[in-house]
């Protein structure tokens, strides 16, 4: 078979390289790094068709990031979830990633024969897509990193990669690798924030509000939850069994409460703290509200799933109590001048939260307060009026009508949890709790496919 000749421009490529340096410089995203990275070295003339990357993360949701860049299409991302599940696909077994793993190679390169049996099962889709060449690799970002980068570089030029064409793609792979490292601290700095923070208020600590004091007060729909019983069950079941009945609790009812304008701010104990941040006007309020109780119905059916589903395994039903109510809040960073939490504060959050506490009082999982009520419109039963630990008058407390708890099929999310995973998915996962072939660096275990 004869190689295709390509002549690979070295000016060109040192302009890819120039770019690589400069988006590291600039800070940009680990997704404008990838995407302008492959389609600057396809149009510098190399033959690719296909080029696969992902990265480790240290973060405590995902283990991966994996592009897909196809000629022409651009690039697809995926976010590599993390699981405790003991997934192993046999897919990744005989991947040529985990071959390069077994056998602590840095390259492997096959020239792909749409007549001979495929090698591993990923070339069979390489055949469809006319791919002559594949080369693997895997990269580290240091010795004792945790995070890394490993990929793929395919083409469907007659004969496959030239040597020159290797070449080409060995030397700017190393210059790849420093701006993508670059991308992956700046990923994980937004990652700890996002994660811990919740999406706004990490954006507003990565703005510069870290001191003591920084803030704002907003008006905003609070949602307070909290999980019934949480006590008994940790000292009937232990540990174990409790962590994971409040990590089911919060993949229930939770979830809706991030989205549609949604932040959880605080996770307390066995319960939290979500608000979505309004205008001072009565419309942006009712906005606000109509969210909150949207993701309220979605919440209700996400433990109503779930309980049905531990009814049949025997296990007692998971109890809550959710308090709606609006205001105004302090939002910024609180705590010692060493040891800040960026959270909500004031009347309205304690006065939420006694709202919550209600919930016991009346039976009923949801209650809120008249202002709550008049802003997000609908059916509402009077249950009576309380005197609220510092709250000079009493407040009215409702609980929702039936038709406000109405679920439109249409407005049903799914939860997290309870997704279906997609093949990349499993192949990463696989290798994450397989039996591993002692890589160099654990690193490799959190990559994909």
């Amino acid at each position: 078979m004869n190689i295709h000749r390509t002549t690979v421009s070295t000016h060109l490529l040192d302009r890819v390289s120039n770019w690589l340096q400069q988006a590291a410089l600039n800070g940009e995203t680990l997704e404008t790094v990838v995407t302008g990275f492959c389609e600057r070295l396809a149009a510098s003339g190399l033959p690719l068709s296909r080029v696969h990357l992902s990265f480790s993360m240290l973060h405590p949701l995902y283990d991966a990031l994996g592009f897909t860049w196809l000629r022409g299409q651009g690039v697809t991302v995926e976010g590599y979830r993390a699981d405790p599940a003991d997934e192993k696909p046999d897919r990744f077994l005989n991947s040529p990633y985990y071959y390069l793993l077994s056998n602590k190679l840095e390259h492997m390169r096959r020239q792909i024969d749409p007549s001979m049996r495929s090698e591993f099962p990923i070339f069979d889709e390489l055949k469809e897509m006319g791919v002559t060449d594949y080369i693997a690799f895997v990269q580290s970002f240091g010795e004792t990193s945790g995070q890394g980068m490993i990929g793929s570089w395919s083409t469907d030029a007659y004969g496959g990669f030239s040597d020159n064409v290797i070449e080409a793609l060995l030397r700017i792979q190393n210059n790849l690798a420093v701006a993508a490292k670059m991308a992956v601290l700046g990923k994980l700095a937004d990652n700890m924030l996002t994660t811990y923070l919740g999406a706004n208020a990490g954006k507003r600590v990565l703005s510069g509000q870290t001191r003591r004091g920084d803030g704002e007060t907003i008006r905003a729909a609070l949602v307070m939850a909290d999980m019934r019983q949480s006590t008994v069950l940790a000292e009937k079941e232990g540990r174990q069994v409790y962590i994971d009945t409040l990590n089911q609790f919060f993949d229930a009812i939770a979830t809706p409460f991030s989205r549609n304008g949604g932040e959880i701010l605080s996770f307390v104990g066995d319960g939290f703290l979500a608000v979505y941040p309004c205008g001072r006007h009565r419309e942006p309020s009712q906005v606000a509200a109509l969210a909150a109780m949207a993701a309220v119905r979605q919440a209700a059916a996400h433990m109503a799933e779930l309980n049905a589903g531990r009814q049949k395994q025997d296990l007692p039903e998971v109890r809550y109590g959710i308090g709606l109510h609006v205001g105004n809040v302090m939002f910024g960073n609180v705590g010692l001048n060493d040891r800040l939490t960026f959270s909500a504060f004031g009347a309205a959050v304690n006065e939420v939260e006694r709202l919550q506490g209600l919930t016991k009082k009346y039976t009923h999982p949801i209650v809120a307060s008249q202002a709550f009520a008049t802003y997000c419109g609908g059916d509402w039963v009077t249950l009576g009026q309380e005197k609220l630990r510092g709250v000079g008058q009493k407040v009215t407390v409702l609980l929702p009508g039936e038709d406000n708890m109405k679920l439109d099929d249409g407005a049903a999310i799914r939860n997290n949890a309870m997704e279906t995973r997609s093949e990349a998915e499993q192949v990463m996962l696989l290798y994450r709790n397989s039996k591993k072939p002692q890589p160099r660096d654990p690193l490799w275990s959190k990559l994909l496919q």
